[in-house]
């Protein structure tokens, strides 16, 4: 368990799990900025802006990236592929929402949605309802701040603000999902904050809920991603402070590294679905992006994992 965590703790959108939300938009914002942009969020800025946490303001500004190249040009690379990869998970999981809205799927779930923006860039079809969960003080500031700035749901969307170790099953229900139907399913940037525990018993939910036809998608961060390494992190710790960035915490004081986790493609694959998983590096090369990463650490980065409910 990461030293911040506990099984009762919560968060706003600049604390804890909050925070890391917060670095996920920097990077789709400093994507959106490229003249060569994969996927685009006019919204993530505006968000990361609001939030004031800090380091992940200043990661959006490429003079700072600059800077950090000049002082340690391997860990420059690994910042740089990290606003990378989230262009490309964004990219990918966006696909997943359009293929599934074709195959007249019309209820969408995002689970720990943080400052996800589809329900506010995508041209959703009219007859679509999406469902975000994620902590209620995170779904308040997001909806609060885009509604500041003039900017409406293109999508009917219904935020259910509970945490997803309560019972987000009946919370879900009482908004209006219908486990009769299909459903598509994303869990993006979330597995490495739950348990290994807390990990079957979100998959074990949705199968519940997986009416035949339902998809499901799902971000695999290997625990050898770059990142995570004790060497980066303290070489990321030393230039902060060198070129006067703030403080950006420790990612992995947040996550659990359970050695006893389960693969999620098996469980899947074990349990009524039909899993594929391709590695983030394969996609990535797909979209045309160069990565700056070692070969060995670009393979071992993330998978994602889809699979369809039969």
């Amino acid at each position: 368990m990461g030293s911040q965590r506990s099984d009762k703790d919560s968060w706003d959108i600049a604390s804890s799990v909050g925070a890391t939300a917060v670095m996920v938009a920097a990077g789709r914002a400093a994507e959106t900025r490229r003249p060569d942009a994969l996927i685009y969020d006019p919204y993530a800025e505006l968000l990361v802006a609001a939030a004031g946490t800090g380091v992940w303001e200043h990661m959006v500004d490429d003079t700072v990236l600059d800077a950090l190249a000049n002082r340690d040009p391997e860990l420059a690379a690994v910042i740089e592929h990290l606003r990378t990869y989230q262009a490309v998970r964004t990219h990918f999981f966006d696909r997943f929402f359009a293929n599934a809205a074709s195959a007249a799927i019309t209820q969408m779930v995002i689970l720990g949605s943080g400052l996800d923006t589809r329900a506010y860039r995508l041209p959703w079809p009219r007859r679509i309802v999406l469902y975000e969960i994620d902590q209620p003080k995170v779904l308040q500031f997001k909806a609060e701040t885009l509604a500041g700035h003039g900017v409406s749901p293109t999508v009917t969307l219904r935020e259910i603000g509970i945490d997803l170790r309560e019972d987000w099953v009946s919370a879900l229900r009482d908004a209006g999902f219908d486990e009769s139907r299909p459903a598509a399913w994303l869990a993006e940037g979330l597995l490495m904050y739950l348990p290994a525990a807390a990990q079957d018993l979100l998959f074990e939910r949705i199968t519940a809920l997986g009416a035949p036809g339902t998809l499901v998608a799902v971000e695999i961060i290997s625990d050898d991603a770059p990142m995570r390494s004790d060497d980066m992190v303290a070489r990321f710790e030393t230039l902060r402070n060198a070129v006067g960035l703030p403080d950006g915490g420790d990612v992995r004081d947040l996550t659990y590294d359970d050695p006893d986790r389960a693969d999620v493609a098996d469980w899947l694959s074990e349990h009524g679905w039909r899993a594929t998983a391709i590695s983030a590096r394969d996609v990535r090369l797909r979209l045309g992006r160069a990565s700056g990463l070692s070969v060995k650490q670009d393979a071992a980065f993330a998978r994602f994992v889809t699979a369809l409910r039969t």
